[in-house]
């Protein structure tokens, strides 16, 4: 990979909802401090909840202030914390009966449509305890400003985006960033999450099809954490 540096970090506390760019943050062995560390639980179901199923989520925003996850709505009405005025507000808003959990010892279940153009043949898979994250291959994401182009980097939810090109060639080696280390176990696979609606963007297939063919389905790579440290805008990436 070209030498680069980190210009964007992105932190997403609420799984599926809007996250907030950072200056720095902490990485532990979880990832980015309290990134996906909180999900929206459906109470019927017993999944959390994605935009892959509940698009509207992305119509939200969330930030975390003194250790304390604060969800701005779309009317920009805000909630804040874990409890039962929290979880009444997010019922009211999504019209189903969720609960907003922080993350714990058991893993999230989650769901993918297999047909993307109409929302059909769905699967699930069960995905890693601690935060609420699909994969547990991945704990960061990271991308190059050359594979994003001009995509808008909402669509893809990543945490953090460098100068350069050429991170897939990382896939299987150890990077520093700050004075944290990581292990860059994958490329990141796309799905339908990609597509959703969001503010200021419209539902797009062209664009999963467009990765689907031309980057073999993924955009990112994603990284467990071997050493945790604190990063910030500026902090080179490098082999470790």
């Amino acid at each position: 990979m070209t030498a680069s540096t980190i210009t964007q970090i992105w932190r997403f506390p609420v799984k599926s909802i809007r996250g907030e760019s950072l200056q720095n943050a902490e990485i532990t062995e979880l990832g980015i401090e309290h990134d996906r560390g909180w999900g929206v639980f459906d109470v019927d179901t017993g999944n959390v909840l994605t935009a892959r199923r509940t698009p509207e989520l992305l119509f939200a925003s969330a930030a975390v202030v003194d250790g304390e996850v604060t969800i701005t709505l779309p009317d920009e009405t805000t909630v804040t914390g874990v409890g039962a005025s929290t979880d009444e507000r997010l019922s009211a808003w999504l019209g189903r009966a969720v609960e907003l959990r922080p993350a714990g010892d058991e893993g999230g279940t989650y769901e993918n449509p297999m047909d993307v153009e109409n929302d059909d043949d769905w699967v699930s898979w069960q995905g890693p305890g601690g935060a609420w994250h699909d994969s547990t291959k991945s704990r960061v994401s990271i991308v190059s400003e050359d594979s994003l182009g001009s995509w808008d980097l909402a669509r893809f939810r990543t945490n953090i985006v460098v100068t350069g090109s050429g991170e897939d060639e990382l896939v299987g080696s150890s990077v520093r960033l700050g004075n944290a280390e990581l292990d860059v176990t994958k490329r990141i696979d796309r799905c339908v999450m990609i597509t959703r609606p969001q503010p200021g963007l419209d539902r797009d297939l062209e664009l999963l099809k467009h990765i689907n063919a031309e980057r073999d389905r993924t955009l990112s790579i994603g990284a467990l954490v071997s050493s945790g440290g604190s990063i910030a805008v500026g902090d080179v990436l490098s082999s470790a």
